[in-house]
């Protein structure tokens, strides 16, 4: 990596943290944002021509706007996110063409919007974002976020067939209805690779959870 790129993601990376706070969602902290830049790593490492410095920026900064969208500050984090990662780079000397496609890749990062990432950079931080939600990692995080909003973890009387909402009525229900889908909306070979064995283990979760839940296990 060329000097300078690693002085603009050494001077850009505290920024990023600086965003989120002690109270933030776990779902969706910094912590989140460093699993993130570490799927992303390892997804740009099967990929030799790609701006390994954008998809790095793009994994610090896709969540900034998070806080503030949990907050009802703003209704998309990855919109605002975008904009606001674009001055962050204009400030620091960040090139005009790169400032875009870092743009791009945070607001197309989302997986409830309807921006499809056009680039590899993009599909690349779109997938390790995904990555993060499925998994342990997903299960964890699908359960905290519930608990947060106050969802109950199961309802016998509402099985996920019988559950219309779009996003699951109860924890066990959004993990159905989501995480089990979210390896279909992956870009790269190499996330769906990796998607699919986070699946399975989910999978075998949800198996598990039922099995429990009917008194079998």
């Amino acid at each position: 990596m060329p000097a300078e790129d690693d002085t603009l993601l050494r001077r850009v990376r505290p920024i990023a943290r600086s965003y989120f706070r002690q109270e933030t969602s776990p779902a969706h902290d910094w912590f989140h944002v460093r699993r993130v830049e570490v799927n992303a790593d390892r997804l740009a490492s099967a990929y030799a021509d790609v701006d390994d410095t954008v998809i790095r920026l793009s994994a610090l900064l896709h969540d900034i706007g998070r806080p503030k969208e949990d907050n009802g500050d703003i209704d998309d984090h990855a919109e605002w996110g975008a904009v606001e990662s674009n001055r962050i780079l204009r400030e620091h000397g960040c090139a005009p063409e790169r400032r875009d496609a870092v743009s791009h890749c945070i607001s197309a990062h989302r997986y409830s919007n309807d921006v499809e990432p056009e680039t590899l950079e993009a599909k690349i931080v779109s997938d390790a974002d995904n990555l993060d939600a499925i998994g342990a990692v997903g299960i964890a995080r699908c359960f905290a976020y519930g608990g947060e909003s106050g969802s109950p973890i199961h309802d016998p009387s509402l099985p996920v067939e019988a559950d219309l909402s779009a996003a699951g009525e109860t924890q066990f229900n959004h993990l159905q209805k989501k995480l089990l889908n979210v390896s279909n909306r992956m870009y790269t070979d190499a996330g769906r690779e990796l998607a699919a064995e986070r699946t399975e283990f989910v999978q075998a979760f949800a198996d598990r959870f039922e099995e429990e839940v009917a008194g079998r296990r």
